[in-house]
Formats: C-alpha cells, sequence, structure tokens
C-alpha cells in the first residue's frame, strides 16, 4: 500500500476511534420571524492534522470505504455538542443518501440517543447531499416516509448545482431547499442570478419547501435575498461556522434587519400574516408516562369529546393514545382486567407528528400529506421551545384554515390582472406607514377609456387594463416596490424606488406607443375614433391615455391608509386635470398623458385635516 495512504488510513481511524471529530455550527437566519432558525452542523478535523479540511477528510473516508462510518460518528458527535451548547432552533445534519439506509439510522439508536440528549426529532432537519448517485431512489422514499413520521424534516443541499437535485425535489418533496451559494453571491448586482433565484422561488411555493439561500457574503445580496421573500439565509455575513456559535443573531445583521424595507415577493398577498401551527392549537392536558390504561380509559369516558391523548415525560412529549383504539381494545373479553393497571406505554403510538409551533401551515400540511394516513386521523402534537409539550392539533382544523387561506387570497386579488386588490393595497401602506421610513405613492388612471371600451367592447377594453397592469409591473422594481390593483382602470403603486418619477413617466409612454400599436391602421392614422359623446352626438375621441397621480410620504404625515388614499386621490385628478389641459390644443393623435406630483402639500396639511 502506498505509505501516504496508509497514513492517512492511520490518522482517520484514530481521528474516529479517540473521538477527535470537531463539530462547528453555522447560524441559519429566518427573515420572516427576525431570529435564528437554527444552525447546521459542519465537521473539521484535529487542527494541525492532514485530514482537518473536510473535504479532504471524507474523501479520504470514501477512498478507505469508511464513509458511512465517518457520517456516524459525525452524527453522534454533532448532536452531543448540540445538545451540550444547549443551541436554539432546528439542527441541520448532513447525510448522504446512502446513509440514509445505514442500518445504525434505521435500527433506533438515533432515537434513542435524542431521547438521551433531550431533543425533540422535530427540530431535526436531515440535509441530503448530493455527493453520491442515488441508486435505490424506492429505498429513499420509503426510509424517508419513516423519518417524517418519526417527525424529523428533509432539506436537499445546492439547489441549482446539477440535475440530479432537482429531480431529487421533485421526488423527494423536501421542506427546506438550499440554494447554490453561486446563485446567492453578487445577486444585488446580477439579474440573471436574480431571475434563477426567483425560478426557484416560485418551485418553492408550488412544492410548499421554503429556501435557504447559502453563501451570504455581501450586505448588498444579504437585503436583496431578503426583500424577494426568499424564507431563510446562510453565510460569511451573517456568522461564520464555530465551536461556540452564537444564540441570537448578530449585532451587524440586526442592524441591517432594523432598516429593513417591506418585503415584496410573490407571495406579498399575505406579506407580514404568516400562519403557523401556534393557530391550530388545542390545550389538553397530557397524561403523565407512567399512567395506567384504566387511568386513560376513565379520561375519555369522562369527554366524549376527547380524540387523542397526549402522553409526555416531564414536558416532552413522547406518545398519543387514540380513543377509538383504545375503546376498542377494552370491549374485548378481559382486556380490561388484563390491560386496566399496566402503563399507558403498551397502547399509544409512540412515534406521533409532532411539530414545532413555529412550522408554517404548508409546512405542516407538507408533513401530514407524506405521513402514514393514521396522522390524518390522530392528528398531530404542537410543541414550543426546547419540544415542551403545548397542546394538540387536528386535521380537520388544518383543512378548515388552509380552505379558509385560499379563499381569502381569491377574494384580494384582482380577477383580472391577479394584482393585489385594496385590502393589501391598504395594509401594505400601512406597514409602510409603521416603518417611519418615507416613500411615494401613485395612483394611474387610464384617461378616455369609458368611450374606448363602450365603442369596442369589454373584451378590448379589458386588453388595455391587462397591459397597463403589465407595463406598470415592468417598469417598477419588484424587489422594492408594490403594485396594486384597485378595480377597472385603477392602480396604485408604492415605490421605494429613488427613481419613481423616471418609472412613472416611463409607463405613461409606453403605454401611449402600446395603445397606438394595438389600434386599427385607420384609427392609428387618424390618432382616434368616432363615438357617441354623452349627449349621443359622435364626436372625434383621443386614444386613451394616462394621467398619474403621485404624492411624496414623509415620515409622520400620515397616520393611516386613509389618508394616504385620499391624497393620492387628490393628486389623481389635478393629473387627468393637467392632461385635460395639454390635450385641449392637441389633435387626438397627439395627446401623451400626465404625471402630477403634489410638491405643494405643506408639512402640517395632514394634521390639520385630522383635527378639523
Amino acid at each position: 500500500m502506498n505509505p501516504c495512504i496508509e497514513n492517512e488510513l492511520d490518522e482517520l481511524s484514530r481521528i474516529v476511534h479517540e473521538g477527535l471529530l470537531q463539530p462547528v455550527f453555522q447560524p441559519i437566519v429566518d427573515f420572516r420571524a427576525r431570529t435564528l432558525l437554527g444552525y447546521e452542523a459542519l465537521i473539521r478535523g484535529p487542527l494541525h492534522s492532514p485530514l482537518q479540511r473536510p473535504d479532504v477528510l471524507f474523501s479520504a473516508a470514501r477512498a478507505a470505504g469508511l464513509g458511512l462510518d465517518l457520517e456516524h460518528a459525525c452524527r453522534e458527535t454533532s448532536l452531543r455538542a448540540f445538545a451540550r451548547l444547549q443551541l436554539p432552533g432546528r439542527l441541520f445534519l448532513n447525510s448522504s443518501p446512502g446513509a440514509l439506509l445505514d442500518e445504525r439510522m434505521m435500527n433506533g439508536a438515533t432515537r434513542a440517543l435524542l431521547g438521551e440528549l433531550g431533543i425533540a426529532a422535530n427540530r431535526i432537519v436531515i440535509e441530503l447531499t448530493e455527493n453520491e448517485q442515488i441508486t435505490d431512489l424506492p429505498g429513499i422514499q420509503e426510509a424517508l416516509l419513516n423519518y417524517r413520521g418519526r417527525g424529523f424534516q428533509i432539506a436537499i443541499d445546492d439547489l441549482g448545482e446539477g440535475f440530479a437535485n432537482l429531480r431529487m425535489w421533485s421526488e423527494i418533496r423536501p421542506e427546506f431547499v438550499k440554494i447554490d451559494k453561486h446563485f446567492v453571491h453578487g445577486i444585488a448586482d446580477d439579474r440573471i442570478k436574480y431571475h434563477f433565484v426567483r425560478a426557484m422561488q416560485d418551485l418553492g411555493e408550488i412544492c410548499n419547501a421554503a429556501l435557504i439561500a447559502e453563501g451570504i457574503e455581501r450586505v448588498e445580496d444579504f437585503e436583496c435575498i431578503r426583500d424577494m421573500g426568499i424564507a431563510c439565509g446562510q453565510g460569511f455575513f451573517i456568522a461564520r461556522p464555530d465551536k461556540a456559535p452564537a444564540r441570537k443573531l448578530p449585532a451587524a445583521v440586526a442592524e441591517v434587519l432594523d432598516r429593513h424595507r417591506v418585503t415584496l415577493s410573490p407571495t406579498a398577498l399575505h406579506a407580514g400574516k404568516t400562519r403557523t401551527a401556534r393557530l391550530l392549537l388545542r390545550p389538553i392536558d397530557p397524561v403523565s408516562a407512567d399512567a395506567s390504561n384504566e387511568c386513560v380509559f376513565a379520561r375519555f369516558e369522562a369527554d366524549a369529546s376527547l380524540e387523542v391523548l397526549p402522553v409526555v415525560e416531564g414536558s416532552r412529549p413522547i406518545g398519543l393514545i387514540n380513543r377509538h383504539s383504545m375503546v376498542d381494545r377494552f370491549a374485548r373479553p378481559f382486556q380490561k382486567e388484563l390491560f386496566g393497571r399496566k402503563s399507558c406505554h403498551q397502547f399509544m403510538d409512540p412515534a406521533p407528528l409532532i411539530v414545532d409551533q413555529n412550522a408554517t401551515i404548508p409546512e405542516l400540511a407538507m408533513m401530514l400529506s407524506v405521513a402514514p394516513r393514521h396522522y390524518l386521523f390522530d392528528g398531530f402534537i404542537i410543541t414550543g421551545d426546547g419540544g415542551r409539550y403545548l397542546g394538540i392539533g387536528s386535521s380537520h382544523d388544518l383543512v378548515a384554515m388552509i380552505t379558509e387561506m385560499q379563499i381569502s387570497a381569491a377574494r384580494y386579488a384582482n380577477p383580472l390582472t391577479q394584482l393585489p386588490g385594496n385590502v393589501p393595497i391598504n395594509e401594505h401602506i400601512d406597514r409602510m406607514l409603521a416603518t417611519g421610513n418615507g416613500f411615494v405613492v401613485a395612483y394611474l388612471d387610464i384617461d378616455s377609456f369609458k368611450p374606448y371600451n363602450d365603442t369596442f367592447g369589454y373584451r378590448r377594453g379589458d386588453d388595455v387594463i391587462q397591459l397597463l397592469g403589465q407595463l406598470i409591473c415592468e417598469a417598477v422594481d419588484g424587489r422594492q416596490d408594490f403594485v396594486g390593483h384597485i378595480g377597472g382602470d385603477d392602480f396604485f403603486v408604492v415605490f421605494q424606488s429613488a427613481d419613481w418619477e423616471v418609472r412613472c413617466w416611463e409607463v405613461v409612454g409606453r403605454f401611449a406607443e402600446s395603445m397606438a400599436t394595438m389600434a386599427d391602421d385607420e384609427l392609428h392614422a387618424s390618432g382616434g375614433y368616432l363615438a357617441e359623446n354623452r349627449r349621443g352626438e359622435l364626436v372625434q375621441q383621443a386614444l386613451p391615455t394616462l394621467s398619474i397621480g403621485v404624492v411624496r410620504v414623509d415620515p409622520g404625515e400620515f397616520e393611516s391608509h386613509r389618508e394616504v388614499a385620499a391624497a393620492a386621490s387628490t393628486a389623481k385628478k389635478q393629473a387627468k386635470k393637467s392632461a385635460k389641459q395639454a390635450a385641449a390644443g392637441m389633435t387626438p393623435g397627439q395627446a401623451q398623458g400626465a404625471v402630477f406630483v403634489e410638491r405643494r402639500r405643506p408639512a402640517g396639511e395632514a394634521a390639520a385635516q385630522r383635527l378639523n
């Protein structure tokens, strides 16, 4: 054997058997909760060892056929360090697909270790790495079904690095997906990377998977990722891996979050209203692990509405007893006499579905969809900090909440453009006011739209409205500007972009160009068309143009969305008046539209209006 290889094997054996692996933890930020979601466990070899670097360490283990042995040792070392440090949140444990089928993962040893360390299974996320080809996908899926049934969650690593993990995503349906650092580094300045990540975000929303952006090293990329609505972030800007990582947000990260702009994303309809498992919680007194079956049966007899009873050991849930299963067992001859005084351990489900109170409703729905069927009837246990029992939740309540969320989404979106309607517009303005930062609102209205709609029909009118919605969305900065559709031909934009005035004029100009393009040749040549006015007379009508009324909202100037909307409506009327005056001396084809910016508003005018 090559002496170098022999030395590597000896060093590897020494590191594993003498417990010299060095676990480090890198924090993961949850942008939505403005806190730490948890930590990814990473492994280093001993200092000054030739196998100190993890890539060298794992490469040597795979070459020696000891890859699974090393993974097992890493897993146990990381779990023990996590428990010793008493770190909050979830722990992301890296695992190769092959390691999932290792008997040391399947024989209950991991569950026993978690029990010894006092770590709830629902705090563990198994992070699948793409360092080997999956040869037994059905076996992997079956194994993951088992892990999920015990409360574990699944993540896949380095999305975008290759086609294999895209297939893995579609087959495995993980709760978390990590975006490869290639697409994250420099995203604030790279439109291609931005659109790639936006596409990944759309996939994540369809699959109910939370995205974690890896490799955030610059504050600009941190802000861009956050403002896109990506759920979580990880990288050197947040914190480097450490043996004793911070238990709360680093000061630099908290400072950036404090100057947080209002997040805009494809989920903007529900921004700031993330619903979690806590909303489904029913506080039911549990039974202790040493309670007898007679005591449990008595609880069920005393309360006909009680369907399940959780079993706890201290404050930690360890099982769930189903009413119908218990009653059915005791209905059999001599069963009550034989088992009545024995521990309720015998009749409980030792692997109930346990979810953290902060799990989102989509995450919870995904967990139930892949879990064994009986979880749909038993429901799930909801835990708080440190895996402490809080109560139970039912699948019936979950379905009702999902239905209500879908109805709410349909109600609040404009059916023609699918843009946010009045309710989310008002909510967004109030959120902007709450930040204490200045912003700009623009009220957009189509001039001469009614005669055009009456003459050419509602279908052509709808085309014009949809065109305007598209032009607005293309002109604004989708990372920070909010576009809403009030109704009919009225739109509303909340700008955070510094160049908002240029963008407004761009929409006005492109709308005029598009209307000229949409018009028939005859209309295009004349710049208008014949239509009846309100008195029934045929007159030459101009093609529709656009008027925009703009109001700058300074900090403390307005108290609610109602005041902002009233000021924007006044500015819109002034814009239409300006457009009408400008068009008075023009032929119909010369009119282009107008942008009116309210610059005359005294600082105390809003306050005076409130006093009056």
